[in-house]
Order: structure tokens, then sequence, then C-alpha cells
């Protein structure tokens, strides 16, 4: 008898088609896990008999990860799914030099795309509102007939306007034409009669430049730009900036310096005349106060306070009179990032980096505690923005989650949330025209995004015309007159050198007037 070892056992056993029970059980599941999802032998059909839907591709699983449909398509730890050339590319690491392919990197290429395809849609011929056949004049019709009701002809009124505001670049006149503009726009900040509008530009070699545009407007759309030649330059970063009243209306400008290296911060009180082309011999007072490293200021226009502001500062605020330098100092327990004085009464409103808000009456000094806050509430991050409306019970105020929200200050409580609005950890302003009831602000992701005031709904996204970027972030200014009392109601807006003006269209401001005597009325 032959003696065979083991492995000529095994082969033995295969050739007879004998296997073992875990082997059984393997090809079992294999088996019901194929029928689970093709179907039974009978019923299935074999690969070169499918139609191409119905045989499985990868394309029908998933676009890019930041698209919306992304979980349809199978996810892989480590790739990404490329939609247009229909395959899988590996991702590598943000500090990889070689081939830096990142999600991060990705979702830039997918944001900007959309900007792109947002500008060209802007450019092109479009309709005279959102909705087809919507016209100021239709619209006025309907409310007549009372086929509208009063909240929804204003809305719809507000939307018809903003939809028709096209982009134009301006050119900014200067007398000095051999040194044109070659640093970007970090903030512009316009007058209360926004024919002037107070600049401030990063420099190149460190610092910042700032100074004075005078703006002229004409009632067919058109707006002229000078720019003053008095440009003062500083090595210190300037952090909040508002317009003062100390000899006449909007006659100074109160600016917060940050101190840098061996120069202290201060806060500067300039007159607007001292940037003027004319030259004058007597600017105005100037005064330069040691307040170092404010975070925010205000500028009191009541008259019970003639000639106050405030600064905000870390864990505590100051008021100050601009004439007899005396200040009243207020310990809080955060900084203060933003503030605004109410007009009619000395009521001093404050947004803290914890998210707290609270206001503080000028009119109850001398107490040592806490109990001169007049009414207070939170927010769940950092406060960059309050804007008191003209109604002073109300107030909008903006967080570092990109909330924004209309509190009754009264009651302490949110009446009305705007959403759509992008922020993470920028300090971004509110802008606020309850002429035209519109509410405004420009998102961490470059857009400038506006609201109907009355009920909260986003009106108009505006891409920005640069790509986007942390450091080019646009600055806005709107007003119902822009460039005097000629003017017509647009957006200015300024990112990197270049200054752009989204004015009205002509159409609607032609039946845009009874319309709006209308919508008051209504409201």
């Amino acid at each position: 008898m032959k003696r065979g070892n083991w492995r000529d056992r095994g082969r033995d056993r295969r050739r007879h088609g004998y296997r073992s029970d875990w082997q059984r059980d393997s090809a079992r599941h294999r088996t019901l896990s194929q029928e689970q999802r093709y179907g039974s032998s009978e019923t299935r059909p074999s690969y070169r008999d499918r139609t191409p839907e119905s045989r499985p591709r990868l394309d029908t699983a998933a676009p890019t990860p930041s698209s919306s449909s992304s979980s349809s398509i199978p996810e892989l730890p480590g790739f990404y799914f490329d939609a247009e050339k229909n395959r899988y590319f590996r991702l590598l690491p943000g500090h990889n030099n070689c081939n830096p392919l990142t999600r991060e990197l990705l979702q830039e290429r997918e944001q900007e795309k959309h900007r792109a395809r947002m500008l060209t849609e802007d450019e092109q011929p479009r309709k005279k509102a959102p909705r087809a056949g919507l016209n100021t004049a239709l619209l006025l019709q309907k409310r007549h007939l009372g086929l509208l009701p009063g909240n929804s002809y204003c809305r719809l009124i507000h939307e018809v306007k903003v939809s028709g505001m096209k982009r134009h670049k301006l050119e900014v006149q200067s007398s000095d034409t051999s040194s044109p503009n070659t640093d970007n726009f970090r903030l512009i900040v316009g007058d209360s009669a926004c024919e002037r509008v107070f600049t401030v530009n990063d420099v190149s070699h460190g610092g910042c430049k700032y100074g004075i545009m005078n703006f002229r407007g004409c009632s067919r759309g058109s707006l002229s730009v000078e720019m003053c030649d008095n440009l003062y330059f500083t090595n210190r970063k300037v952090n909040s900036i508002c317009w003062a009243s100390v000899t006449h209306h909007d006659s100074h400008v109160l600016l917060c310096l940050v101190g840098m290296a061996e120069t202290p911060g201060c806060v500067s009180l300039l007159p607007a005349s001292l940037f003027s082309n004319s030259n004058p011999d007597q600017p105005g007072m100037l005064c330069s106060f040691k307040i170092s490293t404010a975070w925010s200021c205000a500028w009191c226009l009541n008259p019970q306070a003639d000639k106050t502001f405030s600064t905000g500062l870390s864990r505590r605020v100051i008021v100050t009179d601009a004439v007899t330098g005396r200040r009243q100092t207020y310990g809080v327990g955060s900084d203060v990032l933003a503030q605004q004085f109410a007009l009619r009464a000395p009521v001093l409103f404050n947004g803290c980096r914890s998210g707290e808000v609270f206001s503080i009456d000028l009119r109850q000094k001398g107490r040592k505690d806490h109990s001169w806050k007049a009414c207070r509430f939170d927010h769940d991050s950092a406060i960059t923005s309050v804007r008191i409306l003209q109604d002073e019970n109300y107030l909008l105020a903006a967080d570092m989650l990109g909330q924004i929200k209309l509190w009754d200050v009264r009651v302490t409580k949110p009446v009305q949330q705007f959403k759509g609005h992008h922020n993470e950890h920028a300090y971004l302003p509110l802008h606020v025209n309850e002429a035209e009831g519109l509410l405004m602000a420009v998102g961490q992701d470059c857009y400038t995004r506006i609201w109907s005031l009355g009920d909260g709904q986003l009106l108009r996204t505006i891409p920005s015309p640069h790509p986007a970027g942390k450091d080019l972030i646009p600055s806005v200014v709107f007003s119902s007159q822009l460039g005097g009392q000629r003017g017509l109601p647009g957006l200015l807006m300024a990112v990197r050198r270049d200054l752009y003006y989204f004015p009205y269209n002509a159409d609607y401001q032609e039946g845009g007037v009874v319309a709006e005597v209308a919508c008051q009325r209504t409201a």
C-alpha cells in the first residue's frame, strides 16, 4: 500500500470535490449575499445582458465631496471622487508640498466655480425681477385691487428694487495721477449723508493709510468719486471707526488705533477738514486720548451727553467727554467688541466676546455694582455688531456663529432671525437702511447678502468680484441717496484695490416713488 503525505491527501480531496464545513458555509454566505444584492441566478441577467443603466457604475454613486448629492456616492477614506473624470483620486495631507491635494483645496475650487457662475449670471441680461412679469406698477395695481396683503407687497417691492441692481466699476479721481491706488481697501465707513466715505487701506510695507473720498451722485444713476490728497500713514492697526459731531454734524472722525511694538495705542479724534484738498489753515480740533487696545467705539448724539464718546476695551467700557477729557469707567466681564448709542436717550448698547449684550444708562452714575445695566441678553457666540432701529425698543445683533437676530429690548427676547449669514471668527458689521427696509451684511465667504427688514426674507446674494480670501472680505456702504441729495439708492463695495457701485435700476426708480409711498402707508 502506497504511503502518501498530507499534501497529496489535500489535492485528492479538491480533485473529488470535497470541501470542509467552513468552506461550505463561506460559499453559502457569498451566494446569499449576491442574491440579496442582485437577485437569484434564475432572474438575474448576466453582466453582458444587462443594460448600461442597470450595470453598477461608480459615477452614479457620488459627485465631489462638496456637492449636495455626495451621499449617493460611496466615500472612501483617503480618496475623493472626481465627477468629470469619473474616478477616485487619493487625498494627501495639507503639509505635503509635492502634491498638496486636500479636501480644503477641493472645497475652495468648488466655491470658486460657484462664485464665477453667479458672476456670469449677474452680468447676463436678466429679467426685471426674480419672478417673470413682476414690476412696481403691477404690484401697485394688485395692491389697489386687494390681491396683495401689506407685508407681501412691501417685501416684493424691495425684492424688485434689489434684483435690479447691476455692478459698475468706479474710477477714483485724484489730482495726483502719478501715484494710482495700489493698496487694498480694508474698511470704508460713510457719513450720514453718504457724501463722504472714510477709507482705510493696507500698505504693502506694513501699517495702513487712511483718508476721505468725496462722492457726487446724479439722478440718472451716475456717481463720481474724488480721493483727497491728504492721506495719513500709520504703523498701527485701525480697529474701529465712527463719525463724530463736534463742531457740526459729522465734523470729525473717531479712530481706535492698536499699538504695535514700542508704539502705544490710542483713540484719535480727527477733523474731516484735515483731509480736504483745499488745505485749510485751521482744520479744527484734533485730539488724541491715551486709550490702548480699544476694540470698538461709538459717538453719542443725545444732548444730555453732548460731545461724549465711548470705547470698548478688554473687560471695561470707558465713556469720555471729548471737550473736558473726563472719564467714566464701567467694569464688565468680557471684551467689548461692538457699541452703539441710542438717539432718544443717553443709553449705550454693548456687545461682548462672551455673547452678552447689555446697555448702560449714562444718567445713572456712581453705581459700583452692575445695577447700571439697564437690560441684558445673550447670544451663543461673540457679538460682532449691534444696531439700534429708529424704534429704539428693537435692536439687531450679529455673532460669530453667523446668527443675526432682532431683539425686543423690553422683554429681552428675539422676535425675528435673518438666516443665511456666514461667519466663523471675523469681525463683520451689520448695515441697516430703514428707509428702504433692508438689512445687509458681508459674510466671511465674501458674499454680500440683503434681507428684507420687515419679514427677514433673503432677497439677494451678491458674489465678490474677486476670488474669496480671508484678507479679501469686501467692505460695503448702503445709502438711500448715495452721493448726496441727487443720488439714487445703491450699494458701494470696496474689495482689493477696486471700488464698485450697485445702483437701483432707473426703470424701477421711476415707479418706485409711488410704490414706496404706498408701502409706507401700509407699514
